[in-house]
């Protein structure tokens, strides 16, 4: 292993010579010197794996003197990739035979707590820490947030006013000052050309004190930021300013591209860079490059160390305009390797699904004209569209795994109970479980008369149930009496055991954690999954979060609907709004107020539904019938409450958000939501999808505060000007991010480090292409040119293939 070492790092040397000066005939003989070298190198005793490497990196000299020089480049940049991939055996470990321990060992190297890199220790991992670095890894990838280019520092005479600049000088003075009773800090920093004062103000004593303690006169300066004009000279406000001590400084923070982290108190750039130098030198190229390099020549992708050098210590000659807009090589090398491995990972889980021996259900032909007379309505086109879709995956021998998109008010839930009604009547049991009672109420009272009426059994499950209550359920479902079981987690619970489970329906799928969704389909023999919600979906996070479900949307709304009309109003039109209530109440109809508490907070200076529901029930609305609901009531309680708003017994409902999703009350025309500044662009859309689902004209007022930030303003506007759940749900996304949007910690998939699946959607699809390619070409990953990829892949998510791809 030795002598492959010196071989390839004879080979190696002048290939990287080359790649940095782009001057392939600087070196005699190229040709020669590689062929005698590789044919050494084919000699050794060398494993499979390593023969099929050196195999392949002889193929990039193959009638190598007759390319043109371009193409002479292109093929050096190829044959670096592979040198990569034959050090992950032979650099790191010497003697090492089993490369997949290799790849384990070399993953592990990066698990180096970030204490022990030189210019560390314990008091700087602390402060690095809160910015989510602890080992070698998260430095890696915690990228440069901005860059400075330092190639060609301008003499301070030449700085143009109005523009942002980087000078270097030093100071020549430093002083205290006084601009209409405003203490201002000046340093003076001059060159052989002029001079321009750094300015700071609206500081407190102890930074006055820092600043006065680290520049003295005297030191070499950079100082960067916008340059202004004050009284005839120029000076720039709070500028960048770094001390440089030294000539490995002046190499190190100046005369190049210069990257600047995100800082935190104690943390300066300088610090940072040079922790991130000597992790970069020490440990990118530990990275492994799992990606088949048959992909990375297609894609043009750069070799995954050198992404990782580069991203943090630019070559003069990368160009700096896509450095700072995150578009460089080197950034979307790592961007499209956070993409793969995720959509590697669902294609072959769906791919497993798909060889998965699942329940192939007995399905009639004529279903729907047998399913649908039986209901109290008519199905939609939609409806019935997405019933057939379940209908074809139920008949299959594979388990279904099916996601269902609906906007509020869709009729989604009868949907989920055309697929049960066909898993019993073959005789299987089918489980409904939500996030809360409430929801899981909803679903009782919704279904179980229906499925009475068909002979369906059924049985609601929840966690705060009597024990005799809870053990007598217990024993139905285990003896297989009850055949459909709605409930909230505690279906999943250890004592739960199904006869016969035949198809888990999961409802705000966003809401459970994905152990949760693996534990369901673990109560049955492959049991058909089928997952519902009502938060719409952006194509994009379907494609990430999603990737192993095929997806079926409800894209139309019941007969009769007509749009919700929606107003932003404020705390000084309140008797407007108190004036719209009385209306829609007088005119035969109901109306739900909002609040985002149930009681007083002391931190929030926010109404509260209960002192709210007392201030409209005596002092506001004394004439009608108003009611109060909230999470905290019992079970008994919300539903004899909801009952009475059904039968327009009660007019005013006064709420918090437990009515955000799955109440339907056809003469409900009005919503007001109070505080509306204070809730998600989701949270608003569910709210007012409990409004509009009757005949007559329905609307939405968000009462809002005016000191409101600027997103809580944009999801306001957004509210008013459209009903359509899809585009308010690419806003949402937009403006919260993929992480919060739907949790996508609680999905069990990992969040992406630099990755940005709104900002590199192209990428993303680039990544989902070539993953599920290989799978359909490799659905075991057994090529050989795939055997690093399996190896890294099996690093990356370490036993958490099986739940990546859970529903």
């Amino acid at each position: 292993m030795d002598q492959l070492a010196d071989i390839i790092g004879s080979i190696k040397s002048p290939l990287l010579f080359i790649s940095r000066t782009k001057k392939i005939e600087n070196v005699k003989d190229l040709e020669i010197t590689i062929g005698n070298l590789i044919e050494r190198a084919i000699v050794l005793n060398l494993n499979d794996a390593q023969q099929n490497l050196i195999v392949e990196f002889k193929k990039c000299f193959y009638d190598f003197a007759l390319l043109d020089g371009a193409s002479k480049l292109k093929r050096i940049e190829e044959a670096l990739r592979l040198i990569s991939s034959i050090e992950i055996a032979i650099t790191t470990f010497s003697g090492e035979k089993d490369l997949s321990s290799a790849i384990e060992k070399k993953s592990n190297i990066l698990l180096t707590p970030i204490q022990y890199i030189k210019g560390v220790g314990p008091r700087l991992a602390e402060l690095l820490k809160k910015k989510g670095i602890s080992t070698v890894e998260d430095a890696l990838y915690f990228i440069p947030r901005d860059y400075e280019d330092r190639r060609n520092i301008k003499p301070i005479f030449k700085a143009r006013v109005g523009e942002k600049e980087t000078l270097k000088g030093k100071i020549v003075g430093l002083s205290l000052v006084s601009y209409n009773r405003r203490k201002v800090l000046e340093i003076i920093v001059g060159d052989e050309t002029g001079v321009i004062i750094a300015k700071w103000f609206n500081f407190n004593q102890p930074y006055l004190n820092y600043l006065k303690k680290k520049f003295k006169p005297g030191q070499v300066v950079i100082v960067s930021g916008k340059v202004e004009a004050f009284r005839y000279r120029k000076e720039m406000s709070h500028p960048d300013i770094e001390v440089i001590e030294n000539e490995e400084d002046d190499q190190l923070h100046f005369k190049r591209i210069v990257p600047k982290y995100s800082e935190t108190e104690g943390l300066h750039q300088k610090t940072i860079r040079r922790i991130m130098k000597n992790v970069v030198e020490g440990y990118a190229g530990a990275v492994s490059d799992g990606i088949p390099r048959y992909i990375s020549k297609k894609r043009n992708l750069a070799d995954m160390s050198c992404a990782f050098q580069r991203i943090h210590f630019p070559e003069n000659d990368d160009n700096f305009d896509l450095l700072i807009s995150g578009k460089s090589p080197y950034h979307q090398r790592i961007i499209f390797d956070e993409f793969f491995f995720l959509e590697l990972t669902l294609a072959l889980r769906k791919r497993g699904v798909l060889l998965e021996k699942g329940i192939s259900f007995n399905t009639r032909d004529n279903f729907l004209e047998i399913f649908e007379p039986r209901l109290p309505f008519h199905l939609t086109g939609a409806q019935r569209r997405v019933i057939n879709e379940i209908k074809t995956d139920m008949t299959k021998p594979s388990p279904m795994n099916r996601l269902i998109q609906g906007d509020v008010g869709s009729g989604k839930t009868i949907v989920a109970f055309a697929a049960a009604f066909i898993a019993i009547e073959n005789h299987y049991q089918v489980a409904i479980m939500a996030p809360t009672e409430i929801l899981a109420e909803q679903h009782f009272l919704t279904l179980h008369q229906l499925a009475e009426k068909l002979g369906i059994k059924t049985a609601y499950l929840f966690s705060s149930m009597k024990k005799t209550s809870r053990d007598e359920v217990y024993k139905n479902i285990k003896n297989g009496e009850i055949n459909l079981i709605i409930g909230t987690h505690a279906i999943i619970q250890e004592g739960v055991e199904f006869a016969k489970l035949g198809l888990g329906i999961i409802d705000e799928q966003h809401r459970f954690g994905v152990i949760q969704r693996a534990t369901l389909k673990r109560k049955g023999e492959s049991p058909d999954i089928l997952v519902m919600t009502a938060t719409p979906i952006p194509r994009t996070l379907a494609m990430t979060v999603y990737g192993d479900l095929d997806i079926s949307i409800i894209d139309e709304m019941p007969p009769g609907r007509k749009p919700i009309k929606t107003k932003v109003f404020h705390e000084k039109e309140r008797q407007r709004v108190y004036d719209l209530i009385s209306r829609e109440v007088e005119g035969g109809n109901q109306a739900y107020i909002v609040y985002p508490l149930i009681e007083e907070s002391e931190k929030l200076e926010l109404m509260n539904a209960t002192k709210m529901y007392e201030h409209i029930q005596k002092e506001v609305f004394p004439q009608y019938r108003s009611a109060l609901l909230h999470g905290r009531m019992k079970s008994e309680e919300k539903e004899e409450v909801m009952q009475r708003f059904k039968t327009n017994e009660v007019q005013i409902l006064v709420a918090t958000t437990v009515i955000e999703v799955g109440i339907d009350v056809p003469q409900a025309t009005l919503m007001v939501v109070e505080h509306a500044e204070r809730f998600g662009l989701s949270q608003l859309h569910q709210l007012r999808g409990r409004v509009g689902r009757g005949e007559k004209p329905s609307y939405c007022i968000l009462l809002a505060q005016y000191n409101k930030s600027d997103d809580a303003r944009r999801r306001l506007r957004i509210m008013e000007e459209t009903n359509d759940g899809f585009k308010i749900a690419e806003e949402d996304l937009n403006i919260r991010g993929p992480g919060e949007f739907i949790g996508v910690r609680q999905s069990g998939i990992p969040d992406f480090r630099v990755a940005n699946i709104i900002r590199d959607a192209r990428i993303l699809n680039e990544a989902r292409e070539e993953a599920f390619e290989l799978v359909r070409q490799d659905p075991l990953l057994q090529e050989p040119q795939n055997f690093f990829l399996k190896e890294v892949l099996k690093q990356r998510w370490k036993g958490r293939l099986e739940l990546a791809g859970v529903g």
